[in-house]
């Protein structure tokens, strides 16, 4: 891509916040930064929270109508922005690349890993269903029905800035919900091109709002008071998870949360080393490790340790670290320079206690906020990066010594996201794979993803799931009818 392209693309894009169908600037903006450079890639409206009262007023006004249009027109619109989304993925491709760091490769994985669950949920809005049966007594029907729970808000996180969002606002669009959309403020602007899809597609004014800000807690939290609202769907960290929880909690909101983990990555003594490797620099590498479901620790037997680490060393020392404009990258940087200490300090606590590093461990100089691939042994149980979520290229490999320490291992945390096992053989992959304590599990692949699957987690990892049939669920209240046969 030439920088006019850049400047072209980034020029398209809607720089406002969007109200009952209009784009308006607001007093201030906030600037969004470019991690490969640090330099300031635009400006975007910084929504306060009377704009956000305005949008939510709004949204109650275009909710009746929106609820009533029926499931066959709703599915139909989500299908033309999945093709408007696609006809455009080179653009969202290099906005993604452009303000969240990751190679164009990757960024062009995201928007059909995007576009699909417009598709997904367009198939599924005309499947809404409901039951008619007997009573017990024989006296009466039983019929239930599933409506909208009303307006909701969508709040996602930098990594995904695309995928998360159509991932909340496909079922929520489908099941008849009207929603505010808060992007990242790290990573609006993809965000902001999907709503001018969504217009394009003909969403009446209204039905979404979408409101960039650079104070998201002073504009969130109005919004959970007003009893208007009816319903929260988040993606992001556990703490903030817990404290939107928290605040929601007092207008008893419909939640789903999909926060942080902290994955095991288990290789058995019979797994096929090649397969092993290529699924951990897919689980840790994908994203620039800046994932909830990235391996973040690598329990391998005893007897396959060394030469799992000899050969995962000699894959992440061969990768390339550039900008991901880069047509040879296959690493960019991450988030911002906060992000890189973070992880720079995870490394120095972990080698303080003893661990070795084969390869990389220290941001390399120059502008830009990278940090190269990291491979770690001997990693003691005590290091702060076994504790807490690394997000970053940083591979730690520990020892266990059979099954059931296997298993001890990889259970040893609060989180409960997603958790990988190699092994050839099928009924250890079945024992394990129920044994661990975690919403999702991938066997034998480093990569769990997909729209057609219900994505959650269990214990500190949050509540309700997103994709699958099981998505659309969150969006839906059952109302039941009783009916007298007399």
């Amino acid at each position: 891509m030439t920088l006019r392209t850049e400047r072209d693309v980034l020029a398209a894009v809607p720089d406002g916040c969007l109200i009952d169908g209009v784009w308006r600037p607001t007093a201030t903006v906030f600037d969004v930064h470019d991690p490969a450079t640090g330099e300031v890639l635009a400006q975007v409206a910084d929504a306060t929270p009377a704009e956000a009262a305005e949008a939510l007023d709004a949204a109650c006004r275009a909710q009746p109508g929106w609820a009533a249009t029926p499931p066959r027109q709703r599915a139909e619109l989500l299908r033309r922005a999945y093709d408007l989304l696609l006809a455009r993925a080179d653009d969202f491709a290099l906005l993604i690349t452009l303000e969240m760091g990751k190679p164009l490769a990757e960024s062009q994985g995201e928007v059909r890993y995007a576009a699909d669950f417009l598709l997904w949920f367009s198939e599924q809005a005309v499947r809404i269903g409901g039951e008619y049966r007997l009573a017990p007594d024989g006296g009466s029907r039983l019929v239930t029905t599933r409506q909208p729970v009303g307006p909701c808000l969508l709040i996602t996180p930098w990594n995904f800035p695309l995928a998360m969002m159509t991932r909340k606002v496909g079922p929520a669009l489908a099941a008849g919900c009207t929603a505010l959309l808060k992007p990242a403020e790290e990573t609006p602007l993809s965000c902001l091109l999907l709503a001018q899809v969504l217009i394009e597609a003909g969403l009446p004014p209204g039905v979404i709002g979408l409101l960039p800000t650079g104070k998201p807690a002073e504009l969130v939290g109005p919004l959970l008071a007003d009893a208007r609202l009816r319903k929260l769907s988040f993606t992001g960290s556990t703490e903030v998870g817990r404290e939107l929880a928290a605040a929601s909690g007092k207008q008893l909101l419909r939640s789903s949360m999909e926060l942080g983990g902290n994955a095991p990555f288990l290789v058995f003594e019979d797994a096929d080393l090649d397969a092993a490797v290529a699924g951990a620099l897919l689980a840790k590498l994908r994203n620039g490790g800046q994932s909830c479901v990235a391996a973040n620790r690598f329990l391998v037997h005893e007897t396959a340790a060394e030469e799992f680490v000899e050969r995962l060393t000699e894959e992440m020392s061969a990768v390339r670290l550039a900008r991901g404009t880069d047509p040879l990258a296959r690493l960019g940087p991450v988030i911002s320079e906060e992000q890189r200490d973070r992880i720079a300090l995870l490394v120095s606590d972990a080698v303080d206690r003893g661990a070795k590093v084969h390869t990389g461990g220290a941001e390399p100089a120059g502008r830009g906020w990278f940090f190269p691939p990291t491979v770690l042994s001997g990693v003691p149980g005590d290091a702060l990066m076994v504790q807490q979520e690394i997000f970053g290229p940083v591979a730690q490999v520990q020892r266990f010594t059979d099954e059931a320490d296997a298993v001890r291992r990889a259970n040893a945390t609060g989180s409960g996201l997603v958790g990988y096992l190699y092994t050839r053989d099928i009924g250890r992959a079945l024992r394990v794979a129920d044994a661990l304590e975690c919403g999702m599990v991938g066997v034998n692949r480093g990569l769990v993803s997909n729209a057609a699957a219900p994505f959650g987690g269990v214990k500190d990892s949050g509540l309700g799931r997103e994709g699958g049939f099981e998505g659309i669920d969150e969006y839906l209240s059952t109302k039941y009818l009783a009916v007298d046969l007399g």
